[in-house]
């Protein structure tokens, strides 16, 4: 089968990609061009590049025509991110390509009201990101439902691995953050340290987006959650990191108001948006109808993100990693 991966290069393309040459297919990447594979491969030499500017074309009203006159029998498409993008690609793959494959996001529910979150049982979404992947999920359905192109979207959790930095234990990219877990100092979180996290290896949502091409039936006009097995909260996941550098952490929970007073205000807004959500997901239907078995806990995903980081100069920490 030939399979286009629009954003082939990215987190989850990394490991995606070699999965799919291992697997047979012919695989054709579409991007800017300008990153590389987080993870080098062998199976890259096998892979077609074309490259594209997504933004650029879609202005023009092309994009989706380039990708369906590569004559796909698959799309998987990584990087979409407004209906509108969604709807073009639709509309020049309809009738031409076998199946649609949509990397969407899990806010695209809001804040949680019960544990775990189902497909179907999430709260409508909040913020522009999630309002727009929400919208996207739900015209794929309907263009399934409808009789037109086959399409599946799976959701992934907060995406780990080696090459980038993992949402932390406030549920942020603030740096400083792992320089006072590193050095067993002290920590202020906002609330109550029982809000939850829900991470994933990029390698686990790769092989969810290789089981919903090779189980096609099973998956066609449906959406799904992909995840690790377990959610990590604040206070767990700050004590567990410490455990990394062999130290201990204390934490003071606070108020809203002062922890936004005492942290830079980008940080401060991604905890909010991450830990008022308090998101906890189900996989069962991902694991009933597609056979999805991730293979990562979500401390072991963020360790192997911390370990590269740490290796390669990219997090000030205090003290090497103990583990």
């Amino acid at each position: 089968m030939r399979v286009v991966v629009i954003g082939g290069s990215g987190h989850i393309g990394t490991f995606l990609v070699p999965r799919l040459v291992r697997a047979g297919h012919e695989v054709v990447t579409v991007s800017r061009g300008t990153s590389s594979p987080y993870v080098p491969a062998p199976e890259w030499q096998h892979v077609r590049s074309v490259v594209a500017d997504r933004e650029q074309e879609d202005r023009a009203g092309t994009f989706g025509r380039r990708v369906a006159d590569l004559a796909p029998d698959a799309v998987v498409d990584l990087v979409c991110f407004t209906p509108e993008s969604s709807a073009a690609l639709v509309d020049a793959l309809r009738g031409r390509t076998g199946h649609l494959l949509h990397c969407g996001s899990i806010w695209r529910h809001g804040p949680s009201t019960k544990l775990p979150v189902t497909e179907a049982s999430g709260t409508p979404p909040v913020g522009e990101y999630g309002t727009a992947k929400a919208a996207i999920a739900a015209a794929l359905k309907e263009e399934s439902a409808s009789g037109g192109l086959v399409t599946t979207s799976l959701h992934p959790g907060h995406i780990v691995g080696p090459g980038w930095h993992p949402v932390g234990p406030l549920g942020n990219l603030d740096p400083a953050v792992w320089g006072a877990v590193s050095a067993g100092g002290t920590l202020r979180v906002p609330g109550s340290g029982t809000e939850a996290m829900h991470h994933v290896h990029a390698d686990d949502v790769a092989r969810a987006f290789e089981l919903a091409l090779e189980h096609r039936e099973a998956a066609a006009g449906e959406d799904f959650t992909v995840t690790a097995p377990t959610a990590l909260t604040v206070r767990g996941y700050a004590h567990l990191a410490a455990g990394w550098f062999g130290r201990e952490v204390s934490l003071e929970p606070v108020p809203w108001e002062v922890f936004r007073a005492s942290t830079p205000a980008e940080h401060a807004q991604a905890s909010w948006e991450h830990l008022h959500r308090n998101h906890v997901f189900s996989t069962a239907k991902a694991r009933t109808l597609l056979g999805y078995s991730p293979a990562h806990e979500p401390e072991d995903a963020v360790l192997e993100s911390v370990r590269w980081l740490v290796e390669h100069g990219r997090l000030p920490v205090s003290r090497p990693l103990a583990v």
